[in-house]
């Protein structure tokens, strides 16, 4: 960790390296059921050919959002956001989830927070219609820290989807220039970035931070707390009204550049973004606090952007009117362009524009 929290080069490395070795097992499956179908490496979940049938797995968790309940004591709203970081990782593939099964490491269980937790998780995963299949509960003492003296945990979840008939993984592959790129709006931080929120809030505050009220009168731990929206119903109703996105990005670690390349990659194309949804005022409010300029922002946190489509010209009207019927705000944020970088317009009016590369740089 260095001074601005979690070091996001150094956890982009691990992930290579891991997903390196994860590599190397596929060959264990070749000729047999449950064999990997290669896609882009970087993507949001990994496909196996299992009797026909195309299935998607992917897993993910909360992060350090659980110290949020631990001091706040409000637990019912965690299980959206562990529901939104498996579930749509899974739709960005563009297979529908079906069933989620969870991990939930304590230093020691308490049924009431038990109880709180999967009452959120049922009603997150009655929204995104998939079933939980089961899980774990795993009492590890000492090895589990956290907040306060209540129970301190760590939540995680692997999730399962399955492809409709005949289509296939969405991967970047097949997006050309003058795709539109349309942008979801999401609720707040979603599970990202928590480390150096909290760095920033508690150099600023001290301890208690989470009891400081923001400029608009709401403590920062319930601020913080407002759960991720759920996009995969969303996914599936675009697809089931005859629009196939050529890429998609769930917005999560890494920010928009972090997300938004690991489909850019697959076309080796570029994307030009003019006009992002502004971030929400508490992302402007840490942004301040911390002095942290728009560069770290945009690839730490999702700044009022949850996840991006690119689709044809052709589709964007129509994909628009069915995310606003479902109850979601979204809108046209950019084009693909032939150059391979993303070149980005920060929310502030007169902001320079911020760049980043697509391709690895090869001297490193």
């Amino acid at each position: 960790m260095n001074r601005t929290g979690v070091d996001i080069d150094r956890g982009n490395a691990c992930s290579a390296c891991a997903f390196e070795w994860a590599a190397r097992t596929f060959s264990c499956r070749e000729g047999r059921l449950g064999r990997p179908i290669p896609l882009e490496q970087g993507g949001f979940a990994n496909v196996l050919a299992v009797n026909g049938l195309r299935v998607a797995t992917s897993s993910d968790g909360i992060g350090t959002k659980a110290e949020l309940a631990e001091r706040t004591g409000v637990y019912d709203s965690l299980g959206f956001d562990l529901v939104a970081m498996v579930v749509d990782d899974l739709s960005a593939v563009g297979c529908e989830p079906v069933a989620l099964s969870n991990v939930l490491d304590v230093d020691r269980p308490d049924p009431a927070v038990v109880d709180r937790l999967m009452s959120g998780l049922h009603d997150a995963a009655t929204q995104a219609r998939v079933v939980v299949t089961g899980g774990e509960i795993a009492e590890l003492g000492r090895r589990v820290g956290g907040f306060g003296n209540g129970m301190r945990f760590n939540w995680s979840a692997t999730g399962l989807g399955i492809f409709a008939d005949g289509a296939s993984p969405i991967d970047g592959r097949s997006i050309e220039v003058d795709d539109a790129i349309l942008s979801l709006r999401s609720a707040g931080f979603r599970c990202n970035g928590f480390t150096r929120i909290r760095g920033v809030l508690s150099a600023a505050y001290g301890e208690a931070w989470h009891e400081e009220k923001r400029s608009d009168g709401t403590p920062w731990g319930t601020a913080l707390l407002t759960p991720s929206l759920i996009y995969s119903p969303v996914l599936l109703q675009i697809a089931e009204s005859g629009i196939r996105p050529t890429g998609v990005a769930h917005i999560t670690g890494g920010g928009i550049p972090g997300n938004l390349v690991r489909v850019l990659r697959a076309c080796g194309l570029g994307a030009d973004l003019e006009d992002l949804f502004a971030p929400h005022p508490m992302m402007c409010e840490i942004q301040d606090l911390g002095s942290i300029d728009d560069a770290e922002a945009y690839r730490r946190w999702n700044m009022g952007n949850g996840m991006l489509l690119a689709v044809r010209p052709g589709d964007l009207d129509c994909a628009l009117r069915t995310i606003a019927a479902a109850g979601y705000e979204a809108k046209r944020v950019g084009q693909i362009v032939r150059e391979p970088r993303i070149s980005l317009r920060p929310w502030c009016p007169g902001a320079s524009r911020l760049e980043f590369p697509t391709q690895p740089d090869k001297r490193r």
